[in-house]
């Protein structure tokens, strides 16, 4: 999940909610939405290989 911050930047939340914190994890900051999805695509790779 790709949320856009208030400074302009986009971060990746995890998909679920942690249990013990009950929040949704940072996976990485990025400057553009572009870099943002090409790391959300690398993670959803490496969680299936």
């Amino acid at each position: 999940m790709i949320r856009k911050l208030k400074t302009g930047e986009f971060r990746i939340y995890s998909r679920h909610v942690d249990p013990k914190t009950k929040k949704r994890r940072n996976l990485g900051t990025f400057s553009t939405r572009e870099k943002a999805e090409e790391h959300e695509r690398a993670i959803q790779y490496f969680k299936s290989h």
